[in-house]
């Protein structure tokens, strides 16, 4: 609502009068006059002094209020609603008339409304659109003391404006604590004093019994008793305060049943009905005892209590920077909070207050609870402080300036969510988060689902996240309260429960009236009331939406698309995911342990990933209202989140890149791992280095350019001399090549594609980076080793290529000639015992040298005496000791025979390594013995070269003849051989092949097994009928007993045949389509009288064998 600045004539005030029982009405002279006085003044007094009331009052007796309004915050709905409706019965004016409230949603403000009662909420946001909150000529702050965000933002901000403001009032209204902290931060603004009014309390401390284990609900169950039967005075209603609702339910039921007693339980989930039993007198069925979190220390006053019970302890909301999670712990309340609750009594005479704690105790705790700034998240101050353009919050003056921590959490988590950058500078996304009515984090995730097409459902999820949940279980109903929920469960996600919580509270709202509605939550077992917020909360929200260009549909999906609708809530709770670790335990992000709420439909079967809409610490760490995730969702929520480690960059051929094995952590979670990605951006000099050492060094390369081709066929040329001449120091090392490269390459130089472009672009780059062979070589060998070592072996007009290698102790170490398996029986038996002559003079003189030492001493020195006896020799088909022995016997002068030589001694390079290869290349065996290899392939040779695989018109998988003319013989050539062989059809069962035989007989019979086959498959139908009738009289079953046969088999051959002769076919030479279609054809017309024809034939023959 835009307030005005001042209405057209100034308001008219009925008489006021003050109560006079109220402490603050004998000091109303002195307030007034403080506050004519100063700009500022703090109004310090105990609950009950009447200053929320009566204040207001004081300033428009003081004209204020006449033409602007007088502003009066309050910290809870609740209390801006009451209060506001007991000024205006004070003043004897309706509500909404001189005295209005709005809290949210809820506005009874008019023209007429002098004294606008609102939460502090209503006051902050108002600074948006009126920066000097020029609507007001006085602001009444009341309960400063409870420190909460927006308390504290709206001091520092009204610290800032009242300098520009002479004319505004503002009066801070505190509890007596603290006081002197709210003057100082005012300049020292004056303080006034209202005294209470109450009794006097009696306070007892009853610590436990040192060294007794007794439960503490027990023990208070038994000052319940105590006090009903009159052990501390008279008799009267008690308030009990205890931690949280598990609490308050399991004293309520071990009080069940006590005689005399009227328990009632209060916490904020309350439903309204048991609320109002509390503050209505006029239930009571007994002695009233008052179950009360820490609510009842100043929200509310409970009326008629005579005995407060405190243990001293309550749940507060603390929030951890470090790892983000919203605590809920119970600890030791304050001093100041510890009388706050003694004073919930004495209000209607004297009062006791039982401390089930020590003196020293309460003596030793913190005077004041701390302040929610400094145990929240300040991302949505931070945000809103932003947009409204107030400045760093470092240097906001706050009354107490949040914890640097905080602070720094709070950037950090809008920098998560994209609302700030780096600098701390509101972005665009941060600028319409700010105008959202939410959650930071829920905001973001409205905003996602513009992206995902999901945003009706998440503006429903995202609203019921902002309120307290609707559906209610009240303690003695529980069992019944989940059965009526239970329809609206989703076995993946929580969220989802929701939507179908809010499909079926619309239906039934629009076809009930508004009391039906009313009776109807209350038999479901749902807050009337929180839902009808929660309906404003979403209505609100579109409307923001709406503003900020988001279409919104009134219209859920049929079926909510389950992926979107979560990959949309990510981005706000990227900081809730979990993994599932060990059983039951998850893993959840910064490296906390964390199990799913014991409520959450996800319990009983938990999820591998999931995401909660927040992670609350209680008795376990519990990710509450959770839904199960795809990881893979994680890497496009936020990707500025996410951590990239690389690891094992290697050079990737086919791509001409360098790349890496990339691993994807969120807040420490592995959320990918084993992507291969592109590493040359991601560190230029590695990858420059990787593409120089195992690119261009080793020539890894998918299509080299014209220097690699040249340099590495330099390189090749000068390692083939290496395994040739079996040493391995004619190359360059690796090193040199790399410091060739490194010294050449521009330094941007990180794939292929660049290497390419910088190639085209500069003269004379080719022509800078070709090797020469001096400088690839180390060392030069002679200018005769290519003769020593030739690339081919002649003989009888047949080349075998030979190969080199060093390898000691490889398969292929030494020469090794390759044979096609086509000539394997043609090769010499013995003239590759020879080898080349580069290794023949080795092998030689290692034969001598393993010779008896009585023969070998005659042929000493060994190297001349071979040198001479390979003057007599030339390499032939016959085995070398046989050539190499009489040769010696004369050379030496005693006799040398072959058996005397050893050739089995010898290193494997000595001998030849017989590669055996297919028509394409292939290895099909290898070894030094030829004779096994010759016997091995003797009996395969043809079937590799003729057989399945081999080149020609073999195929399989045929059931129709689409395959042109077969012809009756092929042949190839291969390694210099016409080899022939002769296609045939082959019968497969369900279809046919062509298949490359042997010899011509074999083809004939398979060929005339094929066209039957082939043939059956154009025929269907027939052989279908056929299969059925034939044989089937009882005269055939008495025949096969007889004969010892079965059915199907003779079934099978009798229509094979049937189709044969129907189609005119067993001549076994059809081979082209046209003859082929002629002869199904015929054999359509013909075919069951050919079969009844030869199954008559059948029982003609087995006939005689039953006889």
């Amino acid at each position: 609502m835009t307030e005005p600045e001042a209405t057209a004539t100034p308001r008219a005030i009925p008489p006021i009068h003050y109560p006079e029982d109220l402490p603050v009405a004998a000091l109303r002279g002195e307030i007034a006059e403080a506050l004519s006085a100063h700009q500022v003044i703090i109004v310090a007094g105990e609950t009950g002094s009447g200053k929320t009331t009566q204040l207001p009052k004081i300033c428009l007796e003081l004209g204020r209020g006449r033409e602007q309004r007088i502003g009066h915050t309050q910290p809870r709905r609740l209390a801006a609603r009451n209060v506001a409706r007991r000024i205006a019965e004070e003043l004897a004016t309706p509500l909404g008339a001189l005295v209005g409230y709005q809290v949210r949603f809820q506005d009874s403000v008019g023209p007429e409304t002098a004294v606008k009662l609102m939460t502090d909420g209503i006051l902050l946001a108002e600074t948006q659109n009126d920066r000097y909150l020029s609507a007001y000529d006085t602001l009444i702050i009341d309960e400063a003391h409870e420190r909460s965000l927006n308390i504290d933002f709206l001091l520092g901000y009204l610290h800032r404006l009242l300098p520009r403001r002479p004319d505004l009032k503002v009066v801070i209204t505190s509890a007596t604590i603290d006081v002197d902290r709210f003057s100082r931060h005012f300049d020292g603004a004056p303080v006034v004093e209202v005294p209470g009014r109450s009794y006097p309390v009696e306070t007892h401390y009853l610590p436990p019994e040192p060294g007794t284990d007794r439960d503490p609900l027990q023990a208070l169950a038994e000052r319940v008793r105590e006090v009903r039967d009159g052990a501390w005075g008279p008799r009267g209603d008690m308030l009990v305060f205890l931690p949280g609702e598990r609490d308050i339910r399991e004293l309520a039921h071990a009080l069940r049943g006590e005689a005399g007693l009227d328990v009632l339980p209060l916490y904020a989930r309350l439903g309204q009905a048991e609320q109002a039993r509390v503050f209505d007198p006029r239930s009571r069925r007994g002695l009233r005892v008052v179950l009360a979190t820490n609510v009842a220390e100043t929200s509310v006053t409970v009326p008629g209590i005579r005995y407060v019970i405190d243990p001293g302890e309550a749940r507060i909301n603390r929030y951890s920077p470090r790892s983000r999670i919203q605590r809920l712990p119970i600890e030791p309340v304050s001093r100041a909070s510890a009388d706050q609750r003694k004073g919930r009594c004495g209000r209607v005479g004297p009062g006791v207050c039982l401390r089930l704690y020590s003196e020293e105790d309460y003596l030793s705790r913190p005077a004041f609870t701390d302040p929610e700034i400094r145990r929240s998240s300040l991302a949505a101050v931070i945000l809103q402080m932003l947009d409204l353009r107030l400045g760093a919050v470092e240097r906001f003056p706050f009354l107490e300036p949040p914890e640097r921590k905080g602070v720094r959490e709070g950037y950090r988590l809008l920098e998560e969510l994209g609302a700030v950058d780096a600098r701390h500078r509101l972005t665009p996304l941060g600028r319409k988060l700010a105008r959202l009515p939410v959650d930071p984090i829920a905001g973001r995730m409205i905003l996602a689902a513009s992206d995902h097409g999901c945003v009706p459902e998440v503006l429903v999820i995202a609203s019921a996240l902002a309120v307290q949940d609707p559906r209610e279980r009240p303690a003695d109903r529980q069992a019944q309260a989940d059965q009526a929920h239970a329809r609206f469960r989703d076995p993946r996600s929580d969220f989802l429960a929701f939507l179908q919580l809010w499909r079926y509270f619309e239906e039934q709202r629009q076809a009930l009236s508004q009391n039906q509605l009313r009776k109807l939550c209350k038999q479901e077992y749902l807050s009337f009331l929180r839902m009808r917020e929660w309906r404003d909360i979403h209505r609100q929200l579109s409307i923001a939406c709406r503003q900020q260009g988001i279409a919104v549909s009134s219209r859920l999906a049929e079926e909510p698309d389950y992926t979107g609708i979560h990959r949309a809530l990510l981005p706000g709770l990227l900081a809730n995911v979990a993994q599932r670790h060990e059983g039951r335990e998850y893993l959840g992000t910064r490296n906390r342990k964390l199990w799913v709420f014991p409520g959450s439909t996800l319990h009983r079967k938990p999820p591998p990933w999931l995401v909660a809409a927040e992670v609350v610490e209680t008795s376990r760490v519990f990710a509450r209202t959770a839904a199960a995730i795809e990881p893979d969702w994680l890497l496009s929520a936020n990707p500025a989140l996410l951590k990239r480690h690389h690891y094992e960059p290697r050079w990737q051929r086919g791509s001409g890149r360098v790349v890496a094995t990339e691993r994807v952590t969120l807040f420490g979670l592995t959320v990918s791992d084993g992507v291969t990605v592109h590493y040359g951006p991601i560190d230029p000099p590695v990858a420059r280095a990787l593409l120089i050492r195992e690119g261009l060094v080793p020539g890894r390369w998918r299509q080299p350019p014209a220097f690699l081709r040249h340099n590495l066929a330099e390189a090749a040329a000068l390692e083939d001399l290496e395994n040739r001449i079996r040493r391995r120091d004619l190359l360059v090392d690796e090193e040199s090549l790399f410091a060739f490269y490194d010294e050449r390459l521009p330094a941007d130089i990180t794939t292929a594609a660049k290497l390419a472009r910088w190639l085209k672009r500069t003269p004379g780059a080719d022509a800078g980076l070709r090797l020469t062979r001096a400088e690839l070589a180390a060392r030069l060998p002679g200018d005769d080793v290519e003769a020593q070592f030739p690339d081919e072996l002649s003989w009888e007009g047949q080349r075998y290529p030979l190969a080199y290698r060093f390898e000691p102790g490889g398969e292929a170490d030494g020469v090794s000639v390759t044979v096609p398996v086509a000539l394997l029986n043609r090769v010499p038996r013995y003239r590759f015992d020879w080898l080349v002559p580069g290794l023949l003079r080795e092998k030689c003189e290692a034969l001598v040298r393993g010779l008896p030492k009585r023969i070998r001493r005659n042929l000493v020195p060994v190297p001349d005496t071979v040198a001479a006896a390979l003057g007599d020799l030339a390499p032939a088909d016959r085995p070398l000791p046989d050539a190499l022995a009489p040769v010696l016997s004369r050379l030496g002068g005693c006799r040398v025979e072959a058996a005397d030589f050893d050739p089995g001694a010898l290193d494997d390079f000595y001998r030849m390594n017989v590669r055996v290869v297919d028509a394409d290349g292939g290895l099909l065996a290898q070894g030094r013995d030829l004779e096994a290899r010759v016997a091995r392939f003797r009996d395969e040779t043809a079937a590799a070269v003729t057989g399945p695989g081999a080149p020609g018109p073999a195929q399989s998988g045929i059931t129709g003849w689409d395959f042109g003319e077969l012809p009756a013989r092929w042949s190839e050539e291969q390694a210099g051989v016409t080899i022939v062989a002769f296609p045939a059809l082959e019968d497969r069962g369900d279809s046919v092949a062509i298949r490359l035989f042997d010899y011509l007989e074999d083809a004939f019979a398979s060929h005339r097994r094929g066209l039957a086959r082939l043939a059956a498959l154009q025929l269907p139908r027939p052989l279908r009928s056929l299969r059925k009738q034939l044989l089937r009289a009882n005269e055939d079953q008495l025949l096969f007993a007889a004969a010892g046969l079965e059915r199907e088999p003779l079934v099978d051959d009798l229509l094979a045949a049937a189709v044969l002769e129907a189609c005119g076919l067993g001549a076994g030479d059809c081979r082209d389509p046209a003859t082929f279609e002629a002869a199904v054809q015929r054999g359509n017309g013909r075919l069951v009288a050919v079969a009844n024809e030869l199954e008559q034939r059948l029982r003609n023959t087995l006939r005689p064998l039953a006889a």
